[in-house]
């Protein structure tokens, strides 16, 4: 059986992510166009492993007019609306920083378990997991995961969020 090491795990969350990108950003209608376009930024994989891979994902394919079907991202990829996060109370974050390669969220007194528990089910892969406290929230990112990424998740999937917090 072969083990996976850091160097292959860090190159498979990196080909993960890209994936993602490129199914949320185009419309690809097979496997053999995804793997060209990822062979042409320098992935190398084999059908199968990009197939396990769209599993993992849990990519499925949607109807198009123009190219037939095309790959889309499972629907917990959608975006929390503005509105929602201040109905939710989810308005009181604070700050965001950063330490070993984790996230820091500081929220007003209680608020911290219903932000933790929104970001939790964005079911984002850029997430292993939070922890919560009452104003402050550890966010762990998996491998291969930057800062601008995390940002960038938070700011597309839960808009509003960010606003009036230090990072």
């Amino acid at each position: 059986m072969y083990k996976y090491t850091r160097t292959d795990m860090k190159n498979r969350n990196e080909r993960l992510m890209e994936i993602r990108r490129l199914i949320g950003s185009r419309n690809i209608s097979s496997q053999d166009e995804l793997i060209k376009i990822l062979e042409k930024q320098g992935y190398e994989m084999t059908q199968a492993t990009l197939s396990r891979d769209l599993k993992y994902l849990k990519v499925a394919k949607m109807p198009d007019d123009q190219a037939g079907y095309v790959y889309i991202l499972p629907d917990k990829e959608q975006v929390v609306e503005a509105a929602e996060l201040s109905g939710r109370g989810l308005s009181g974050l604070i700050s965001l920083n950063f330490a070993q390669g984790m996230a820091i969220l500081r929220t007003l007194p209680g608020h911290a378990s219903s932000i933790a528990y929104t970001i939790d089910n964005l079911d984002a892969y850029e997430i292993s997991g939070t922890i919560a406290g009452d104003d402050t929230i550890l966010l762990i990112p998996r491998d291969g995961v930057s800062r601008s990424d995390l940002v960038n998740l938070l700011q597309l999937r839960m808009p509003g969020l960010l606003q009036g917090a230090s990072h």
